[in-house]
């Protein structure tokens, strides 16, 4: 075990163990290292490759393949039969990566504008201490997933037999929050992160020469009444103390300037909190689109596709992280925040068993850089640790071992 730092070289990081800081070197070198290596959903083979030879160099039962890249790491301590699930997520994102670090993206196109190298590696950290001191009675598995963003790495994971295989009685998450206040916590109970949704309407009208409108059918004029009357999806139809979003990301018709295309595309994104606006939303959207089309002579085709449900923080478990995170630094490591509108495929494993997703900060202002899914963002180092001592401090008070 490498020697504690000295006090003066800790003044101004967040509380962290010292076992967890005495190998924060190698644990920031590795998140560097698949920092400098980033690889999308399903093509995490170099990542997953790291994280399983770390595994079992330190003693874990290494199973690989589920969700077509994971790994997933069992250690087993004691005589408990009591079983908790860690997960981190380890794929980038397709963005140019524009930090100036010296350890930024290698590969052109393609980088961790998410943070998750910062997740592997916390997760990687405290399951080395843990295989090192097993204070705890009972099955640890640690999960690193693939395709978090956008493909749905958690629900392929479980098609594949996860819970089969791994079967847990809680799991836990974690993400980095730039804005907040550097290594303190955030668990917010019951839902918090939204769902994601996408529709796509393409209308349909009557192409025709942009000098003779009175012989086409305009999709433009159809889809940006449309876009218009979608506006009112949420303030027309939601409760005004619940939460919708319907957002037009692209609006895709013609290329030329005086010819009138017959076919116009618009994609959207949707948001919710409650499963009965997430319905809401889908059925006033539908409407919508092919009521408005039908005033302008057009047709519309909706398709729309469900694809990460509500994340829901589970009262139980979430009032247990909370109770950890005082327990350790006190009500002031706290932070209390509202729910976030970004999205999570964690919540796939929260629909099958109970658990909680909690946010550590990644700093604030120029501390903790801009916000993520931006090509200037990059996970802060000094968050490593004190992530990774959360981990251990989870696990080892759920898996408590008896007095």
């Amino acid at each position: 075990m490498n020697a504690p730092l000295p006090a003066e070289a800790l003044a101004g990081l967040p509380p962290a163990l010292d076992e967890i800081r005495a190998h924060e070197a190698e644990m920031v070198a590795i998140r560097h290292r698949i920092h400098q290596n980033p690889e999308l959903a399903y093509e995490e083979n170099a990542t997953a490759d790291l994280v399983a030879e770390s595994l079992a160099r330190w003693g874990y039962e290494v199973h690989r393949g589920l969700g077509v890249t994971g790994v997933v790491g069992t250690l087993k301590a004691g005589t408990s039969t009591k079983r908790i699930g860690l997960r981190a997520d380890m794929d980038a994102l397709p963005i140019k990566e524009a930090s100036g670090k010296a350890w930024a993206s290698q590969v052109l196109g393609k980088m961790h504008a998410c943070g998750h190298d910062g997740h592997t590696a916390m997760l990687l950290s405290a399951a080395r201490h843990l295989a090192a001191t097993q204070r705890f009675d009972g099955i640890l598995h640690v999960v690193f997933q693939p395709a978090e963003e956008g493909q749905g790495g958690a629900k392929k994971m479980l098609e594949d037999g996860f819970l089969d295989l791994f079967p847990c009685e809680a799991m836990f998450g974690m993400h980095n929050m730039p804005g907040r206040p550097l290594g303190k916590f955030a668990a917010v109970p019951g839902y918090a992160l939204a769902s994601s949704d996408s529709a796509y309407i393409k209308v349909r009208g009557t192409g025709g020469h942009g000098a003779m409108p009175h012989h086409a059918t305009d999709s433009v004029v159809a889809a940006s009444a449309i876009v218009m009357a979608l506006q009112t999806v949420v303030s027309r139809n939601v409760p005004p103390l619940q939460m919708g979003i319907v957002t037009v990301g692209a609006f895709l018709a013609g290329d030329a300037p005086n010819v009138i295309p017959g076919e116009a595309e618009l994609r959207l994104t949707v948001r919710a909190f409650k499963p009965e606006v997430r319905d809401l939303l889908e059925k006033r959207i539908t409407e919508i689109a092919q009521q408005q089309a039908a005033v302008f002579g057009c047709t519309a085709e909706v398709r729309y596709d469900r694809r990460y449900p509500m994340l829901y923080n589970h009262p139980q478990e979430t009032e247990f992280c909370r109770r950890v995170l005082e327990d350790w630094l006190g009500t002031e490591g706290i932070l209390e925040t509202e729910p976030v509108t970004g999205s999570e495929d964690f919540s796939f494993f929260l629909e099958k068993v109970p658990g909680c997703y909690v946010f550590i900060g990644n700093g604030e202002g120029s501390e903790g850089g801009c916000m993520v899914h931006n090509p200037g963002y990059d996970f802060n180092d000094a968050a490593l640790s004190t992530g990774a001592s959360y981990w251990v401090k989870l696990a080892e008070t759920y898996l408590k071992k008896a007095a």
